[in-house]
């Protein structure tokens, strides 16, 4: 998902840990895990459970609440893990939710975390791709307004890129440049007013 970790040497990310254990192909880097492998090598969740450790709690699709705002993704659960390491994951049909470390964060800015993780479930691996997800459901969704975007943008700008993550600042400006274009349509569909264009729609 891009959240940078600050946990670094004997500490291993519990996900990540259990990928080797097993011989998994995956890529996780300094920001998160992404699992990027065969889909068919993917662990279940009883199995991430069992091999992160008796302190994840498996929380239903429909049943998990972040600061009392409903949230889902699809069928898939959500795995609570206070000692993963960094502040989400996702493996293919589960989400992985640190609840210590996003502990302290505003409430769009975890509901942004989530909705990422939520978007990797969907699109894939592509973080921009999630990052714009993530924006486009909460301005659906009714939970992310502009002050909540410069949370995100400040969250988010601290983080270093890496080979597969843009940096945080150029994350940012995409994603707030999404929110705007996604505002500015619902008040212009709202207000009955439509763009100028170059010619008729077909």
């Amino acid at each position: 998902m891009g959240f940078k970790t600050t946990k670094v040497g004997c500490l291993l990310l519990a996900a990540v840990s259990f990928a080797a254990a097993i011989g998994w192909s995956q890529a996780a880097t300094a920001q998160e895990f992404v699992f990027r492998g065969n889909r068919a090598q993917a662990p279940s969740v009883s199995q991430y459970m069992k091999q992160a450790g008796p302190q994840t709690k498996e929380v239903p699709h429909g049943a998990l609440k972040i600061d009392g705002v409903p949230v889902n993704c699809g069928t898939r659960p959500t795995v609570l893990n206070p000692e993963f390491d960094s502040w989400g994951g996702a493996f293919p049909g589960f989400l992985i939710m640190n609840t210590a470390k996003i502990q302290g964060l505003s409430t769009q800015v975890k509901l942004y975390i989530y909705s990422h993780e939520c978007g990797h479930q969907f699109i894939g691996a592509s973080e921009t791709k999630a990052d714009l997800f993530a924006i486009r459901r909460g301005v659906r969704w009714g939970w992310l307004d502009a002050q909540g975007m410069e949370e995100i943008c400040t969250f988010i700008s601290k983080l270093k890129g890496d080979a597969v993550h843009p940096p945080g600042p150029k994350r940012c400006t995409r994603m707030r440049k999404y929110y705007r274009e996604l505002v500015n349509g619902n008040q212009q569909a709202s207000s009955g007013l439509r763009p100028n264009t170059l010619g008729p729609s077909n």
